[in-house]
């Protein structure tokens, strides 16, 4: 079965709030994250989560909390 166009952007946008929301309560903002609108709209399979651009900062908090989750 053949998931429709719009039920995959609905769960891409669903997963990137999710995202977004996890990052948040850590002190992780990454202002460009995003549903990749190419690949939520065409025909693959699964849209992608673009994670954007962001300052060093941030990068080196992701970093922290990446290597605290590891821990």
């Amino acid at each position: 079965m053949k998931v429709r166009t719009t039920e995959r952007l609905r769960v891409a946008e669903e997963v990137v709030a999710r995202l977004r929301g996890e990052l948040g309560e850590v002190g992780v903002v990454l202002p460009s994250l995003r549903v990749d609108p190419v690949t939520a709209t065409g025909d693959t399979a699964s849209p992608l989560v673009d994670l954007g651009r962001c300052n060093l900062d941030t990068a080196a908090r992701l970093v922290a909390v990446l290597e605290g989750a590891r821990r």
